[in-house]
């Protein structure tokens, strides 16, 4: 009876454990991986998990790193893209995948039902008008704009090889996916490239040319784990397999692109179309103004954190150099390296060592704002009037009184300066830490472009012009608060 009764216990003890375990579920920038997503993390919810969502990664290897890293446990990937883009390998068989998977503890589950191939896609009536049926006919008309992703276009199972094969002789621009179809509506490209179950095809009148030479691998919609993943937590994501086919993924994706619902509205409705939660389970769909304040928050949390760091970091270094010429050329020059860096490229740099998340953003935000800093420090302090100098050093004063009585005050306002200008940098910048997982105002503008959706871009945006002219306008009264006007006058001459 103890045995019996100790067992429970521990029976329970574990079920506590389970419900209370946290999955974060992560997503690309696409739209239909953020609606994956948010099938996955409310088929988990319903199921006693906790779940942080980490959506709108950006592209495949910024959220394959996340998953690689422990960053993320699951994400919504496509077979072709494992094979093709992850594993370099001819053979997407979800069989053969695991076999490569599991060797990097990774894991694939069964196949969610559908088959998400790449397409090229153009407007119906003019495919019609020239005659173009087949991706083959692409040859016989070099003369048509072709607007596609820029990860289409670096895929070896993109562009590159299926120019090849089809001997194809135009040069693609690359486009933001997500506003490639409102420049074919509005005549500015004539094809892109698509997902067959994009919910914009019928929105846009696009029709998709077959792909007659069978060039594109299949691309099967599955969940892409870790494999210490919970069994619990496998068991319920596996419940999905089989359950969505291409014309119900279309469907579901025009109604957040058409109809404007919610991803996590649509989601919801699936899961109790499916019987898969209770359709009286509790569940608000969030509207964009319920989460601008937590929005709000953590931009302004990335981008004082940043400019906190490099203030402390900065200023220091500068006083430190300032001095000393090759040093301080090495220090700007180095400072001036890392500003050149583009800025998404320098946040993917920070997965690999950091992950994703708060953390890495303001790393590579606190990069970013040393050169102002630095640079106005240095500047102002070289630029001090010599005869101010030796008149300190004539009064006696030691180069540490000397530079907190004379230099620094001197040099105080273009210091302010330097310190403003890496802050409206910073809030800037701050909203492409939205592609690795940090959130903020560029959490709506990522969402936005996925979903052509400019309201919801200017969302994010605004808000962020917004909080730059009211940063402008703090330096401005701390500046008139803490120098003087003479000071002022210092700076203006």
């Amino acid at each position: 009876m103890i045995r019996i009764t100790l067992l429970m216990v521990l029976m329970l003890t574990a079920g506590i454990a389970q419900a209370a375990e946290t999955i974060s579920i992560g997503s690309k920038a696409d739209r239909e991986g953020h609606l994956l997503g948010e099938i996955f993390a409310q088929k988990l919810e319903n199921d006693g998990f906790n779940v942080d969502r980490r959506f709108g990664l950006g592209q495949t290897v910024v959220s394959y790193q996340a998953l690689a890293g422990g960053e993320i446990d699951v994400y919504p990937e496509y077979t072709g893209t494992i094979a093709q883009t992850i594993f370099k390998t001819d053979d997407n068989e979800i069989d053969a995948l695991n076999s490569i998977a599991s060797q990097r503890d990774l894991r694939i589950l069964p196949s969610l039902g559908f088959n998400n191939t790449y397409a090229l896609t153009m407007k119906g009536e003019q495919a019609e008008k020239l005659g173009m049926h087949t991706i083959g006919d692409l040859a016989e008309h070099p003369e048509l704009r072709l607007g596609l992703s820029h990860e289409f276009i670096e895929r070896d199972d993109g562009w590159k090889g299926l120019s090849r094969a089809y001997n194809l002789p135009q040069q693609p621009t690359g486009l933001e996916h997500g506003i490639a179809y409102q420049a074919i509506n509005d005549g500015r490209i004539d094809l892109t490239d698509a997902y067959s179950t994009d919910g914009d095809l019928q929105r846009f009148n696009l029709i998709l040319l077959e792909d007659d030479q069978n060039y594109f691998p299949q691309y099967l919609a599955v969940p892409f784990i870790r494999a210490d993943l919970p069994q619990a937590a496998i068991y319920s994501l596996s419940q999905l397999a089989g359950l969505i086919n291409e014309n119900r993924m279309q469907s579901m994706n025009a109604e957040v692109s058409a109809e404007g619902k919610s991803f996590s509205s649509v989601a919801h409705e699936f899961l109790t179309e499916e019987n898969l939660i209770a359709a009286d389970s509790s569940f608000q769909a969030r509207s964009i103004w319920d989460e601008l304040g937590e929005d709000l928050i953590r931009h302004l949390e990335l981008t004082l954190s940043a400019l906190a760091l490099a203030c402390v970091v900065g200023l220091p270094l500068s006083l430190l150099v300032y001095r000393m010429p090759r040093i301080s050329r090495v220090v700007l020059y180095v400072a001036g390296l890392l500003q050149t860096i583009p800025s998404i490229a320098l946040l993917a740099l920070m997965i690999p060592l950091f992950g994703i998340g708060v953390f890495p953003a303001i790393v590579a935000l606190f990069l970013y704002s040393l050169l102002p800093i630095v640079r106005a420090a240095i500047t102002a302090l070289l630029t001090v009037d010599p005869l101010l100098t030796r008149v300190a050093k004539g009064m006696g004063l030691t180069k540490r009184e000397q530079l907190r009585h004379v230099l620094i005050p001197l040099a105080a306002p273009n210091m302010l300066t330097g310190i403003k200008t890496a802050a409206i940098i910073n809030i800037g910048t701050a909203t492409l830490a939205a592609f690795i997982g940090a959130g903020g105002l560029g959490d709506p503008i990522v969402t936005g472009l996925s979903l052509n959706n400019y309201e919801l871009v200017l969302y994010g945006a605004v808000p962020a012009a917004m909080l730059a002219i009211i940063t402008e306008l703090a330096f401005e009264v701390l500046e008139r608060v803490t120098i003087p006007a003479h000071m002022r006058g210092l700076k203006r001459s």
